[in-house]
């Protein structure tokens, strides 16, 4: 019964994330019928227009907000679990402070270095710092990781990391231009729109990567529901799963973080969804139905965006997955306060 029921949800998110893709292929300044969108798509079309506004415009957008969507909350629900926190999100070991750190240290240098913001250099500068800061903590959070045994203080320190990182983050916002304070800021925005066809090559195949790495780590994710003690005497070598762990939530949240900016509440919020519609903590289950949900919201998300700016304003992501993850965490806590 709980099987058939799992597939029945299965089959509805995999409908509404088709019928919400399809719609923001239609939707945003300009209305495409749904029949020029079938064209364009199968080659068939002589639009120019519509050939660039959906194949250089809307679908790399679509297909970015799939992949972060997903990325993000496989990377939440894999924090979450292994440091058994229900209000632990992706960003806890310090990669969004790391990502941050990067950026803030490049954009404080480009006006020295003479590169212009919305430039093709500032763009892959942003991205590049973003990723090496990223990278630069996990090294450090896994090289903590060997030495030290509770889950609970590699935790603490990844906290501490990011509290110190973003303090000298605000630092150097203060010694910042007004120009490089700008760019900084659009960038802790985040934005959907900034990937372009050729960087989903990079960013496809890093988020991939990390998903395929989040499977791999199934069954050790089911024996660290009941606490690393009990993984252990199952037969569980907890210090390598648990760098695996690590490094599939940095592939997945490091690059989400050094391509769109710094997402928040997807990774926080859609494992609690997951859960609260399927009914189960077997990631075998968890795991594909936190992807699905993920992907439905961050492309929601970009139709939302894509309707608004269809009365000339546009809405930072960022604002948009506050308003849909916010209600969703306090409905947990007061949740997990009243069984308490």
């Amino acid at each position: 019964m709980q099987r058939r029921l799992h597939i029945i949800l299965f089959v509805v998110l995999s409908l509404a994330l088709l019928l919400v893709s399809v719609a923001d292929l239609m939707l945003g300044t300009t209305l495409i019928p749904l029949d020029d969108i079938w064209r364009v798509l199968a080659g068939e079309s002589a639009n120019l227009n519509y050939q660039k506004i959906i194949l250089d415009l809307r679908l790399p957008k679509i297909v970015v907000a799939l992949l972060a969507g997903a990325a993000l909350a496989v990377s939440g629900l894999e924090m979450q679990t292994l440091f058994r926190n229900p209000l632990a999100g992706p960003y806890v070991l310090g990669i969004n402070s790391g990502a941050s750190l990067g950026v803030a240290l490049f954009t404080l240098s480009a006006p020295v270095m003479g590169l212009v913001s919305g430039s093709l250099f500032m763009r892959i500068g942003l991205t590049g710092m973003a990723w090496i800061g990223s990278a630069l903590i996990l090294l450090m959070v896994m090289a903590l990781s060997r030495k030290i045994k509770s889950v609970s203080t590699i935790l603490i320190i990844g906290m501490m990391l990011g509290s110190a990182i973003s303090a000298v983050v605000g630092v150097l916002q203060y010694m910042g231009s007004d120009e490089s304070l700008k760019a900084f800021v659009v960038w802790t925005m985040g934005s959907l729109s900034t990937v372009t066809r050729g960087d989903i090559w990079v960013f496809a195949p890093a988020i991939i990567l990390g998903l395929v790495l989040s499977v791999s780590v199934i069954k050790p994710l089911n024996m660290l529901l009941l606490g690393e003690s009990y993984a252990r005497t199952m037969g569980l070598h907890v210090t390598r799963s648990r760098l695996i762990i690590f490094l599939s939530t940095t592939l997945l949240a490091g690059s989400v973080t050094a391509f769109c900016g710094p997402i928040g509440f997807i990774g926080l919020a859609m494992p609690h969804l997951a859960r609260l519609t399927f009914r189960t903590a077997d990631h075998r289950v968890l795991l594909p139905a936190t992807m699905l949900w993920g992907a439905l919201s961050m492309v929601l998300c970009a139709l939302l965006s894509d309707l608004v700016a269809h009365s000339s304003v546009v809405l930072p992501v960022n604002t948009i997955t506050a308003l849909l993850g916010v209600p969703i965490i306090i409905f947990v806590v007061i949740r997990n306060r009243n069984r308490q």
